[in-house]
């Protein structure tokens, strides 16, 4: 297997992500992950990203939820960030995702957890909780869905999934950081830091087999694959019945591949759930729109 190792000077010039790196083991990679707080936190805020960004979206975030007295664990997925980078498409699976970061929970023994997911972070960490339920105190969930049988997509998502399957839509080399700032729906952001902070963990077309291989895994590699489709079911038809900790929906309402209508979808669902509208956020809402995102999230702590 060849792997792509991240270099610190590639992170060099990202001034406004000072946290130190923390690294294990699972299965032949390395797997970075942020983690700050207090020494006796209330409780840990485990942040997942999805496609194809990596822990940098909370960066905005980890101050103000220590202060809060939260510690926050913002993992990089294989193939994302300051991860190491298969460089084989096929060694990237649904499976493995889900893996590496029950690695982390696991040897971390990570308890108290509120976890956030966005984007394909929710297949993968929701996961987590269906599997560990005792290890929840809470589930944030932003922009994201649940693959199952009978989903609907959106157009835009489709359009996407396919134009990642296909080498020549990019040119054999995805912009992604013009990627996630074209996600961003609020004015204000500085395009240049945008773009260089996430290009930052990429620094060939080969580093990027995983941004590449995670949109057809879901939903293309979960109906090709029986077992993991049916586990992945398995997620959706839990959460209908989801009694073991607080559920709370946060949607930026700008997004066009994860629309407001889904959140509206989720709370009407899950039990008891909660929903708060992020107005004017986008994609990447929690880069988007940071502020809000912390304040909704505070709001149900108190």
């Amino acid at each position: 297997m060849n792997v792509i190792k991240a270099d610190a000077t590639q992170f060099a010039e990202i001034r406004d992500f000072p946290f130190q790196p923390n690294f294990i083991e699972y299965d032949g990679v390395s797997i970075h992950y942020v983690d700050e707080g207090p020494e006796n936190p209330k409780g840990t805020f485990l942040l997942g990203h999805g496609e194809p960004s990596w822990s940098y979206l909370y960066r905005d975030w980890i101050g103000p939820l220590n202060e809060a007295g939260y510690r926050c664990i913002a993992v990089d997925l294989p193939g994302f960030g300051k991860s190491d980078k298969p460089t084989s498409r096929d060694w990237y699976t649904y499976e493995r995702h889900c893996g590496a970061l029950r690695a982390v929970i696991d040897a971390l023994d990570l308890r108290d957890i509120h976890l956030v997911v966005q984007d394909w972070g929710g297949a993968i960490g929701l996961r987590q909780a269906v599997d560990q339920p005792e290890r929840f105190a809470r589930l944030f969930i932003f922009n994201t869905t649940v693959w199952h049988e009978g989903v609907t997509y959106s157009p835009r998502l489709w359009e996407w999934m396919k134009k990642c399957d296909d080498p020549e839509s990019f040119g054999h080399d995805m912009p992604v950081g013009q990627i996630v700032f074209a996600a961003m729906k609020r004015g204000g952001h500085d395009p240049a830091l945008v773009s260089s902070a996430f290009d930052a963990p990429f620094t060939t077309p080969e580093s990027k087999a995983g941004a590449q291989a995670f949109p057809y895994l879901i939903p293309f590699g979960l109906r090709e694959n029986a077992e993991t489709g049916s586990d992945h079911n398995r997620i959706f038809e839990t959460l209908k019945l989801w009694q073991s900790c607080p559920v709370h929906l946060i949607f930026g309402d700008a997004d066009e591949v994860y629309p407001w209508e889904w959140a509206e979808t989720w709370a009407a669902m899950i039990p008891q759930a909660t929903l708060d509208r992020i107005d004017g956020g986008g994609h990447f809402v929690q880069f988007d729109a940071a502020d809000d995102c912390v304040a909704a999230i505070l709001s149900h702590l108190k």
